[in-house]
């Protein structure tokens, strides 16, 4: 087997591959940087993967070993040239140098390990993978930096760090501030590879935070959303207030517009394509296609211009972290599936209110899934949802967001719209959570 066999062979059963159910039909390593040389040794490799017509580029920082510890087997890629290969970020005996080269400004070959001034980096820390994340690879450095490795690369500006990098200068409590990041080139652009930043310690993210309120709710005898021991109501509306005012930061660092009538219109024309996809993907929805076209053609007959800013642009509850001081936003990429430059366009702010709005829908139903008692709690989970939303929207107007309750028109086209993209999304991936976003179209 071929040095890029093994990879291949690897690479296909890693969580972070984009490419589950498409066939490989080569991988090419393009790139070979050696970082630490000997044993154990670490290179970063840059490999394009192609499926037919389209590729994909991902990078992988690759240690060798004479022997591999029994801590790496879990990391294993194979074996080369008598050396046992393994993904690199295991092993803080190799990441400790990629920190130091952070805070030292290096280069490496075609790597730039880059620090922003004045950053506070403490050197020569053990680090650990933190598991469950699905398009890219974070490790935790001491207690003090998070150090995440975007495992798909493209040219171009990063969403995220640009964007975190912007309000971490305007002075924004709602943000992890970066601290460095590594880049190298590619068709003749920079590309960033890892951003570097601050950890936010004893911190819980809302999903897991809704989970147990929405478990408490369910497991008191007929009690209602209000009524429950863990009542999230009052972190939702703290999170509506920290929403606004991370958008209110996005507008001042990045600038505003307006989305005049014919924008909308063709707005509500991708909507429509998004629905035939949908259900041509789902046929099951096609019983409500009516109501749903109602929604965006009504958004189309819109005549006053809608705010337009750059946005998070794929907001739930897997994306903010309550601290001790507040909410913290994470993750300014985008929609990972998108072009970079829809990631990177100006938006009604409204789109990330009805992520999250959505997001608590899927906080409330996706317990329900394999409950037996699913019927008779699903008016609590109602209940939880209509309640937690009115929170968030409430808070997210007082601190200056654009009202939800006086541009209904805008924001219920935009719900349909993400829960049309959730059906979707669940067929191709999560096929029996396809009854979440089905359901929410059929009570919208």
């Amino acid at each position: 087997m071929t040095f890029e066999d093994t990879l291949a062979t690897w690479l296909v059963k890693q969580r972070w591959f984009a490419g589950k159910g498409r066939t490989v039909h080569d991988l090419a390593v393009v790139a070979d940087t050696e970082i630490i040389p000997g044993d154990p040794g670490l290179r970063h490799l840059m490999v394009t993967v192609s499926h037919g017509a389209t590729s994909d580029c991902y990078q992988l920082f690759v240690g060798y070993r004479a022997r591999l510890p029994a801590r790496l087997r879990h990391a294993q890629i194979g074996a080369h040239d008598g050396l046992q290969i393994y993904d690199g970020l295991h092993d803080t005996a190799l990441t400790r140098t990629l920190l130091d080269a952070i805070v030292d400004d290096r280069t490496v070959g075609m790597l730039r390990f880059c620090r922003i001034p004045e950053a506070e980096i403490e050197p020569g820390l053990d680090s650990l993978v933190l598991t469950g994340e699905q398009s890219n690879t974070s490790l935790v450095f001491g207690e003090s930096a998070i150090f995440k490795v975007f495992r798909r690369v493209s040219p171009g500006p990063n969403p995220e760090l640009e964007v975190a990098a912007a309000l971490a200068k305007l002075g924004s409590s709602h943000v992890a501030e970066p601290y460095g990041w590594i880049e190298t080139r590619m068709d003749g652009a920079p590309a960033v590879l890892a951003i570097l930043s601050r950890y936010l310690r004893a911190a819980s993210d809302g999903w897991s935070l809704a989970a147990t309120s929405v478990r408490d709710l369910y497991a008191t005898e007929e009690a209602r959303a209000a009524e429950a021991g863990g009542d999230f109501a009052g972190e939702a509306e703290r999170l509506g207030v920290a929403t606004a005012q991370v958008h209110q930061d996005l507008a001042d660092a990045f600038g505003r517009s307006e989305l005049d009538p014919e924008a909308i219109r063709e707005l509500a024309e991708q909507m429509f394509r998004r629905l035939d996809i949908a259900i041509a993907t789902v046929p099951e929805l096609a019983r409500h296609a009516d109501k749903v076209g109602d929604a965006y053609s009504r958004l189309a007959k819109l005549i006053d211009p809608v705010p337009a800013q750059r946005v998070h642009g794929d907001y739930h509850l897997g994306q903010v972290m309550r601290t001790q001081t507040g909410w913290v936003v994470l993750d300014f990429e985008g929609e990972p599936a998108s072009p970079l430059a829809q990631r990177r366009a100006r938006s009604s702010p409204l789109r990330d209110v009805a992520g999250m709005l959505r997001s608590f829908d899927y906080a409330a139903r996706h317990q329900l899934l394999t409950r037996p008692d699913a019927e008779s709690l699903a008016p609590r989970a109602g209940d939880w949802v209509r309640r937690n939303g009115d929170a968030f929207c409430a808070g997210y107007a007082a601190a200056g967001g654009l009202d939800p309750a006086e541009n209904f028109v805008l924001l219920r086209a935009l719900l349909l719209d993400k829960a049309v993209y959730e059906v979707i999304y669940e067929a191709r991936h999560r096929p029996t959570w396809v009854a979440i976003p089905l359901e929410s179209i059929a009570e919208l």
